[in-house]
């Protein structure tokens, strides 16, 4: 007993143990930094998403779902968008919170179930920040979007957003908010600063906590519990405040050396329980606190996440997943140095009979002289229960066993429950299945719930076994059954593979939860190859059917499959494979034959093997594409303006072998247009280098040397409009009027003078925009004596051209009593071109 309780540590009154869960069947190389992780409740499979911040294909972000012991159950390359958080819902649906606003849901094998999208708002302003919550029959999302406002939707499955008010004066994000309930109506507790604020459908209510420390400080992050009755705060002083979620009332508050933010916080509470804990973690650190004035610290040995849960919190790393709890005062009366509670003395007095000692008897009569031998029995039945290792349970069981031998009229109902109970807890514990639950979680979530989840997760034969050692009768195991049959089938050598193919697909069909891979698989194993390539004609996901044909060395049908898919990432894995496994020319040759691979691995080339990529349009001798190449890689390699002129130059040799003489002329154009900018840096020493011609023009313009920008318009044949265009852009950037109005004169205006008129006004010149009034097309006029706002002018314009549409525009613009003369005109050359 002294060794059982070395993994004890007190908080007060109260004891809490760590123990392992399993160590982690998962590899991950880069851990969990670079990635988003979220893990069901009820010890649900983990998600993770690596890289979630990568677009190119290369390094694409993965979606990947374990179980909780680390076991890979399903993974995709993530082709969507930015994914900001994750979660799962109550019915084991993971919830991906994209920053457009789009929620996607997957199940547990990553096959895609459903989306809808947050609005037209969130889309806008983006996601910032995201929540999945649970209620008792629902799962709902809260958000932050990048115009710091809140928007709810407590159903998932029925979509209906709330937008909550906004925070008076918030110009930032929130520095932590969570998620509260008040009567089933989801609600937001924001904190900025040392400012709380409640936000629910109608208003934005400043609060403060009850009892907070005068002292506190700024709020960095806040944790509610796993059944949302309490709340917890950590403040910039190391301060934390834990009370209850309905803010009326404070529990305990503790003050930690720390005053970093946590990454995590978590509560660890049992139900029933009136002692509280809260889980505060850092990267290296996890303390434990409650109504104490020390906490309780476990160092990390490397980054890790926490899971609440309904009786504790779970601690998953890249190599442990470890389980922290309260310990049931049932276990801790039983196992304490020198207990004397009944259970305890019941557990020695069964060892003691085991050693066939008489102190067995003692013990047993000290429990009977205080009549309490019943409540031992109970104790020791309850205590197996929280166990989590079997050695424990067995020998409390048999202390509970030994014990109801001498209890009269002992119904051993509790005791076979709970014999039941734990042989199923110990079949889901098991690294193959990975699902961890608890006494206390399993009688919350029914059996019924396990059952279905097993199913989820296609574990068939479990499920079945369950139901037969529960004697349910109204479950069926039909997949398992056929599945096993389809196995025992190809393992018959008296029938031709068309026979045994068409065989089992004719009795198992599209039946829900059969792999025909998983069939072929054996059926490869078992020397019958042609057999195993039939089968995976019935197997609907290519990626099931390609890694079978790569192991069974048919590359061309794999790469046949994996093409005809769609999946890029598929066709990438035949094409590596491929690579690897033939000779370059073979390899060539292949591609060759399957022109959607061979484009495929040119994308591939251009970002990863250049110099292949080379090689591949050589021998096709494509010498427009060489063209491109030789472009790209004047641009990617070449630091050196001649190493890049040299580059451009082969590239004209490419289009001109190509024929192509709009791409050569372009590329000719270009060596030129770098040749001017190295000269013109030189001489001004300011960076004109990549500039666009348009950009190196106005630039020019700018800086007054309009002699070089004539020069280059003519030598690269700028359109005239386009010229004009960028010469009264540049001026007027410049204020330059004088030289503006010189231009207006130089020769006609190829864009018009209304363009004149419109870029004085842009830069709030009246003055000079009147100049060209005059000179504006009289069906233009109007509109640019509008822009300088003589409405008078635009009056007698509008007459003139006798516009009724124009007199219309006008007379909208006259709104003060000081237009009424203006007006009247109007209205009086109206109803005389009317009476004509």
């Amino acid at each position: 007993m002294d060794f059982y309780t070395a993994n004890w540590f007190p908080l007060g009154s109260v004891n809490y143990r760590k123990f392992d869960l399993y160590h982690m069947e998962w590899e991950l190389r880069e851990g969990l930094r670079e990635s988003l992780a979220a893990a069901g409740p009820y010890a649900g499979t983990v998600a993770l998403m690596r890289n979630p911040c990568a677009k190119e294909k290369a390094g694409r972000p993965v979606l990947e779902i374990y179980s909780a012991s680390g076991l890979l159950l399903s993974s995709i390359p993530w082709k969507s968008g930015l994914v900001v958080h994750l979660g799962w819902s109550l019915s084991q649906e993971l919830v991906c919170i994209q920053e457009d606003g789009t929620v996607l849901l997957y199940d547990l094998f990553c096959s895609f179930k459903r989306n809808f999208s947050l609005g037209s708002e969130v889309k806008q302003n983006q996601v910032l920040e995201a929540k999945v919550f649970h209620t008792e029959y629902r799962t709902g999302i809260a958000i932050l979007t990048g115009a710091l406002k809140f928007t709810i939707a407590s159903n998932i499955d029925d979509v209906k957003l709330r937008r909550l008010p906004e925070i008076p004066g918030l110009r930032g994000p929130p520095s932590c908010w969570t998620v509260l309930f008040n009567e089933r109506v989801a609600l937001v507790l924001a904190a900025v600063g040392p400012d709380l604020y409640l936000l629910d459908n109608t208003s934005c209510t400043a609060v403060t906590l009850p009892h907070i420390s005068p002292m506190a400080g700024s709020f960095l992050q806040m944790a509610v519990s796993f059944n949302y009755k309490y709340l917890a705060a950590f403040t910039d002083t190391g301060y934390i405040w834990m009370g209850t979620a309905s803010l009326t009332d404070k529990l305990c508050e503790f003050t930690s050396d720390i005053r970093q933010a946590p990454k995590q916080m978590a509560w660890c509470i049992r139900p029933g329980s009136r002692n509280i804990a809260l889980a505060v973690m850092w990267e290296k650190l996890l303390f434990l606190v409650g109504r104490a004035s020390e906490g309780v610290h476990f160092p990390l040995d490397e980054p890790s996440f926490l899971v609440p849960e309904l009786d504790g919190v779970r601690i998953i790393s890249p190599s442990t997943h470890e389980f922290l709890h309260e310990i049931p005062k049932v276990t801790e009366d039983i196992f304490k140095i020198a207990s004397m509670a009944p259970g305890a003395l019941l557990l020695e007095a069964q060892k003691e009979y085991e050693k066939e000692s008489q102190k067995a008897d003692d013990y047993l009569r000290e429990i009977k002289d205080q009549n309490l031998l019943s409540e031992a029995v109970e104790n020791c039945i309850e205590a197996a229960g929280y166990e989590h290792a079997p050695e424990m349970q067995k020998s409390l069981l048999r202390a509970a066993s030994f014990g109801k031998c001498f209890v009269e009229k002992y119904s051993p109902a509790d005791f076979v429950t709970m014999c039941q109970d734990l042989r199923i807890l110990n079949a889901i514990h098991d690294y193959q299945i990975g699902m961890p639950l608890t006494i206390t979680q399993y009688k919350q979530l029914t059996v019924q719930v396990l059952l279905d989840r097993l199913v989820l997760r296609r574990l068939y034969p479990l499920a079945l076994k369950i139901c037969e050692y529960l004697k349910f009768s109204d479950f069926q195991g039909v997949s398992r059954i056929l599945a096993h049959w389809a196995c025992y089938k190809v393992q018959q050598k008296e029938k031709s593979d068309d026979e045994i193919a068409q065989a089992i697909n004719q009795k198992l069909g599209d039946t829900l939860g059969i792999s025909y891979s998983e069939i072929a698989s054996r059926a490869c194993e078992c020397g019958r190859t042609e057999l195993a390539i039939k089968l995976l004609e019935y197997e609907p996901k290519s990626e099931d059917q390609v890694p079978l044909l790569l192991k069974m060395k048919r590359s061309n049908l794999a790469l046949a499959k994996a093409i005809e898919s769609g999946d890029t990432d598929l066709v990438y894995t035949v094409v590596t494979y491929m690579k690897n496994e033939f000779n370059r020319g073979d390899f060539f040759m292949t591609l060759q034959n399957h022109p959607v691979a061979l484009s495929l691995y040119r994308q591939f080339c251009k970002h990863q093997e250049p110099e292949t990529l080379k090689d591949l349009y050589n021998q096709d001798d494509n010498h427009l594409e060489l063209g491109n190449f030789y472009v790209r890689s004047s641009y990617s390699t070449e630091k050196r303006v001649e190493g890049r002129v040299a580059e451009l130059q082969n590239a004209v040799e490419e289009y001109n072998k190509a024929k192509s003489e709009l791409a050569a002329r372009a590329t000719e154009d270009q060596i030129k247009l770098l040749r001017n900018q190295r000269a013109l840096q030189d001489k001004v020493d300011k960076p004109y280098l990549d500039f666009s011609l348009h950009d190196t023009v106005y630039n020019l313009i700018l800086e007054g040397m309009h002699k070089k920008a004539e020069q280059l318009y003519k030598e690269f044949k700028i359109p005239d409009k386009r010229y004009w265009w960028l010469k009264i852009s540049a001026l007027s950037e410049k204020e330059d009027w004088e030289e503006l109005e010189k231009f207006s004169k130089s020769k006609k205006s190829a864009i018009g003078y209304l363009p004149f008129v419109e870029i004085c006004m842009k830069h709030h010149n009246k003055l000079e925009a009147r100049k060209y009034i005059g000179r504006v097309a009289i069906e233009q006029r109007v509109k640019a004596c509008l822009l300088v706002g003589d409405l008078d002018q635009a009056a007698e314009s509008a007459i003139e051209h006798r516009n009724e549409h124009e007199m219309n525009l006008v007379l909208s613009r006259c709104t003060s009593a000081a237009d009424n003369a203006v007006a009247e005109k109007i209205n009086r050359a109206k109803s005389q071109i009317l009476k004509k």
